[in-house]
């Protein structure tokens, strides 16, 4: 009879939080894998500067894996996005290192240019997919082998290096950061929005008579996530300059996810278009006899997901300051798997994004991890892949008991 009590205590303090089940459980197996990796690594794990560089390190899975999480709810997928990568990354280094202009215009035109061409490049696949009938898995598994041989026929297998000071900004290297003033500055920004954002919408649902957090819940809620804040900003300002005490700050790159992670959750919880996604990957049929344009949806998707993979493009490049034919290799298997792992269906129509990047950040944390252990990479492989298969069955097991 206790166990019964506590029991349905839990789950009445859940259903007052309101917070996703699937999303408290990530949480909590990543403390469970900061932990472990830290006893395993003589206190090395959870120092500011190990954090700092899994910031970065994932950072390129972290602006991709919004795209993926869209192309996976129309039940679709896109196996190209590494090679994709690779291909805009090279194409950058070489404009960058040859085209006669000066910095930064030289930058901000590689960039761009990595840009158009990630999305010309997805645009392309979503058209075979949606208006020539071709297999997403087909056409992007050619996409995949396409995009790699280009990277390696455009320079005959050379890499191309070194870059211009401003590219190397993206990829968070010595001056790729944005210093502790604006690291606080931004950090104090965010945490005002979120109080802000906290109670005017608790106010808002309240005023129109929708279902609302108990105030202390919503108290609860609020104060956890201007702590997450708080203690992110404290990490990027405590890794310093070699021999100073100065604060690097939050490195580029890591600016860049947030902002891109940021955008996709609005543009999925606020605009039509995000609403028309979730539609369509939850019947494709109902979604097209509603009146929604499903083909030229599909066409978008997929040109959103080239442009991400060329912005990942660009930051990788940037961050190992030369254009290399093994850049992105197997990066499409990572971002599909912290999409699964972060809770997006394979079945199509459920998925969030910031599920996929906590996703995105286990698995970045696992090969953090298994790194400073010294693992070796074939070990390293095994762990994840083993992680990935845990994550879809688990998703099914979840589907299963959803339909029942």
């Amino acid at each position: 009879m206790q166990r019964s009590v506590e029991k349905q205590d839990r789950q009445n303090i859940m259903s007052s939080l309101q917070l996703d089940g699937r999303l408290v459980f990530m949480v909590v197996a990543i403390a469970v894998i900061w932990l472990g990796f830290h006893l395993l690594t003589d206190q090395t794990f959870l120092t500011a500067r190990n954090l700092w560089n899994l910031a970065v390190q994932t950072s390129v899975v972290g602006v991709m894996v919004g795209g993926m999480v869209l192309i996976i709810v129309t039940r679709n997928i896109d196996l190209s996005i590494g090679s994709m990568l690779g291909f805009a990354g090279m194409v950058m280094a070489v404009a960058n290192t040859r085209l006669p202009i000066a910095d930064p215009w030289n930058a901000i035109v590689t960039l761009l240019l990595g840009l158009l061409l990630g999305l010309l490049l997805g645009a392309v696949q979503g058209y075979f997919v949606a208006y020539l009938g071709v297999p997403s898995f087909i056409i992007t598994l050619g996409g995949l082998l396409i995009y790699r041989s280009g990277a390696w026929i455009l320079t005959e297998g050379q890499t191309i290096a070194p870059l211009t000071e401003h590219f190397q900004v993206l990829g968070g290297g010595l001056n790729g950061s944005i210093g502790g003033p604006w690291t606080w500055t931004l950090g104090l920004f965010a945490m005002l929005a979120v109080l802000g954002g906290d109670i005017s919408g608790h106010r808002k649902r309240q005023s129109r008579g929708l279902a609302t957090r108990p105030v202390w819940a919503q108290a609860v809620v609020t104060l956890i996530s201007l702590l997450l804040i708080l203690g992110f900003t404290l990490v990027m300002n405590g890794y310093t300059y070699p021999q100073t005490d100065i604060a690097r700050g939050m490195p580029v790159p890591v600016l860049i996810t947030l902002l891109v992670i940021g955008i996709m959750t609005w543009v999925v919880r606020y605009t039509r278009f995000g609403r028309y996604v979730f539609a369509f990957g939850g019947n494709p049929e109902a979604a097209r006899l509603a009146g929604i344009n499903t083909r030229m949806l599909t066409v978008q998707i997929f040109a959103l997901m080239g442009v991400l993979a060329g912005l990942a493009g660009a930051i990788q490049t940037a961050r190992l300051n030369a254009g290399t034919n093994s850049t992105g290799t197997l990066a499409e298997l990572s971002v599909i798997a912290a999409a699964v792992i972060g809770g997006t269906s394979l079945a199509g129509g459920v998925g969030t994004i910031t599920g996929a990047m906590l996703g995105a950040l286990l698995m970045s944390s696992l090969a953090n991890g298994m790194g400073l252990m010294d693992l070796q990479t074939a070990w390293q492989n095994v762990v994840q892949g083993g992680v990935l298969i845990l994550a879809v069955w688990l998703d099914v097991l979840y589907n299963r008991n959803r339909v029942k």
